[in-house]
């Protein structure tokens, strides 16, 4: 069984987009990227997902500097390549040319001690979707309010 150490969560794309398929996808870092990314000091809030010529970038996401690295760290918000195979970048980039979708990261994790990234294919939601969801979920809670009140 392989052990995950969940990392970061872009909660922003939950509520911004209808996730259709997720993907599981390495990411390639440097050294001092990969140790900041172990203390957890990552932010995905802006982050997104591009192909370009053949390949998958994760542009946006902020992987904070490692303290106790050189004058010669990292970038914090560098562009960093996704490792996928051929037919899974090649699949995703037609879906987003042909269907107008997005592909975004959900979450950073650490498994056997590599790092990797959720990401989707995903689409946008409308104003009135972010709307019924949040009315769905305080009728949810309020219907669970009233179930263990009158339970006692």
């Amino acid at each position: 069984m392989a052990e995950i150490k969940k990392i970061a969560t872009n909660r922003k794309a939950l509520h911004e987009y209808h996730i259709l398929e997720g993907f599981e996808a390495g990411i390639a870092l440097t050294g001092t990227e990969i140790k900041s990314v172990r203390a957890s000091h990552v932010s995905l809030a802006e982050a997104y997902v591009k192909p370009e010529k053949g390949e998958m970038w994760l542009l946006g996401a902020h992987i904070a500097r490692y303290e106790a690295s050189g004058y010669n760290s990292h970038e914090p918000t560098r562009r960093r390549r996704l490792l996928l195979h051929r037919k899974q970048i090649s699949m995703l980039a037609s879906e987003v040319k042909q269907k107008g979708l997005t592909i975004v990261p959900l979450s950073i994790y650490i498994k056997d001690s590599l790092a990797k990234v959720e990401v989707a294919l995903a689409k946008g939601k409308k104003q009135f979707d972010k709307r019924a969801v949040i009315a769905k979920r305080d009728a949810d809670r309020e219907i669970d309010r009233t179930l263990k009140s009158k339970n006692r």
